[in-house]
């Protein structure tokens, strides 16, 4: 009885975690489940060999209970939840396991004198799989049995996101229980920014959301230095909790925020002269918070620009609209704080400043 109760946690263990429900913890999962399964399966054989197996009602009753509780685990997992790819493999071994074992035990007990050899046979067959498989895995039968394919290469499609960036930096030393981890804690993200994720830590990590474990987003696992990109585009306007899977007391806060209306700068008419009075940008100074969008119009009946820098310095790479013909606009998100100088390249006396908060 202790054999199979043992043996039906373990296998029940098993199938929760290659089902992919048990993520925060699933490599201790399949090493604890597999061990406690397997030493079910000692203990039951042992309890067999000594007594017997037993035909009472309570027996027969607590076997269909197990049986059932592990096939309804196994099917719905199997049939609904399982995203591993080798269920298969792990089913394979697990009966090439069982059926010998459930054979040598039959045979000890029924038919003592067959044991030996009928084990030994089982041995040097499991052997010879072994080497097989080993030999294989170095030298494998496509290099010189199957005809050479032919490949034909098409070109691939550019799939970097596109868009402003929103950065957080997963912290050094971030691994240890109770210290910050993810900076900001709490990302407040414009919807369509790029979030950019990067592990600043000696150890691996990962960026997984929590309510759903990962199917919103979920990085895999990065090592020191790594970085991961989520495009915010097609997220929903919400709050996304989301953790490390390796260290689950890593938590922080995703929040996407509806793209916020541009800010709008007018170059009104009569901008390209340098006169006292003259409006040149309007308004010439604003103040915005990190992610809104500036929305130049050029309403004047000749061609300027609203390029980041100043005439004394020049251009320092920030912004530039290039030219902007009568009624054209152009838009610039600001994704940092600071103050931003721009003019006029063709009309250097036309001068805004930009500060974000």
């Amino acid at each position: 009885m202790p054999g199979m109760g043992l043996t039906a946690i373990g296998l029940a263990g098993v199938t929760i975690s290659y089902s992919g429900i048990a993520h925060t913890f699933i490599d201790g999962m399949h090493a604890l489940t597999g061990l406690t399964m397997f030493i079910g399966l000692i203990f039951l054989a042992a309890g067999i060999l000594d007594g017997g197996v037993s035909t009472s009602n309570r027996a027969k009753a607590t076997t269909l209970v197990i049986l059932s509780i592990a096939l309804g685990f196994g099917m719905y997992a199997l049939g609904t939840m399982n995203t591993s790819d080798y269920t298969v493999t792990l089913a394979g071994l697990l009966m090439a396991i069982a059926f010998p074992a459930i054979l040598i035990a039959y045979l000890a007990m029924k038919h003592s004198t067959l044991t030996k050899p009928i084990g030994s046979i089982v041995g040097i067959a499991a052997a010879t799989g072994i080497i097989m498989w080993v030999a294989f895995g170095f030298v494998s039968p496509d290099t010189y049995m199957l005809s050479e394919q032919v490949g034909i290469d098409e070109p691939t499609e550019d799939i970097t996101p596109a868009g402003p960036i929103f950065a957080i930096e997963i912290m050094e030393d971030s691994a240890q229980e109770g210290n910050p981890d993810y900076s900001p804690d709490v990302a407040i993200v414009t919807q369509g920014y790029v979030v950019e994720w990067t592990n600043a830590d000696s150890a691996a990590h990962t960026v997984t959301s929590a309510v759903d474990f990962g199917e919103t987003f979920d990085s895999s696992l990065m090592s020191a230095g790594d970085v991961y990109t989520l495009d915010t585009t097609d997220l929903e306007i919400g709050e996304y909790e989301y953790l490390c899977i390796v260290h689950p007391w890593m938590v922080a806060t995703l929040v996407i925020e509806e793209p916020k209306e541009p800010i709008k700068v007018t170059i009104p008419e009569g901008a390209a002269i340098p006169e006292d009075g003259q409006i040149f940008y309007d308004p010439e100074v604003i103040d915005i918070s990190v992610g809104t969008t500036v929305l130049w119009e050029n309403v004047d009946n000749t061609m300027h620009t609203a390029t980041s820098g100043n005439p004394n310095e020049g251009v320092d790479g920030v912004f530039d609209s290039d030219i902007l013909s009568a009624g054209d606009m152009y838009e610039f998100t600001f994704a940092d704080v600071g103050n931003y100088d721009y003019y006029c390249i063709l009309h250097p006396w036309m001068i805004g400043t930009v500060n974000v908060e």
